[in-house]
């Protein structure tokens, strides 16, 4: 069986769960942690996941952030200036973390994401060497009032997160699921 087939059967068992109304943001926070070698698997088989989320009685809804920095950036009147000196890049965090929490804000809005929703987040990886995972999970967190969901390409270790296995990670307080069941 594939990893991400068991990452999905180990999700199915945790979503499956009753869910508590009373949990903090950061506690409806739930990460699908998988190898990164396994991105186009996982896309492939996001459909899986919003089934066995229907099947525990949730609803779905997704959030890719996969081209989410293109789009912000052809908004920007100096978008070329950027491109001409790619250390100015250092100082858009902060503008872009606010640009995607505002999409995500309306995404929740035009899909009436409510409690029982699970809201997905794919694409993280695109995030890499622009803004941190937990910047963009403690801003999105708040918004979503069912479960946020994260396909997370890494690895989780000691309650260490590290995305791409490509620097130190960091804690968080998130619940991991990963192929081999939640932690």
């Amino acid at each position: 069986m594939s990893k991400i087939k068991r990452l999905v059967d180990s999700y199915g068992r945790f979503i499956a769960l009753p869910w508590r109304g009373d949990a903090a943001a950061a506690q409806r926070v739930v990460f699908c942690v998988y190898p990164e070698t396994e991105e186009l698997r996982l896309r492939a088989n996001l459909g899986e996941f919003e089934l066995t989320t229907h099947q525990a009685g949730h609803d779905w809804a997704s959030f890719d952030l996969t081209s989410t920095f293109a789009e912000w950036m052809a908004e920007q009147e100096y978008a070329d200036a950027f491109f001409t000196m790619p250390q100015q890049l250092k100082m858009i965090d902060h503008h872009y973390l606010d640009w995607l929490e505002e999409r995500f804000v309306s995404v929740i809005g035009e899909m009436a994401v409510e409690k029982n929703h699970v809201m997905a987040l794919y694409g993280v990886g695109s995030l890499f060497g622009l803004l941190k995972v937990k910047a963009v999970v403690d801003r999105f967190a708040p918004h979503v009032l069912g479960r946020l969901v994260v396909l997370f390409p890494g690895s989780f270790d000691n309650n260490n997160y590290r995305l791409l296995d490509g620097y130190d990670g960091w804690n968080y307080l998130a619940t991991p699921i990963t192929p081999d069941g939640a932690h």
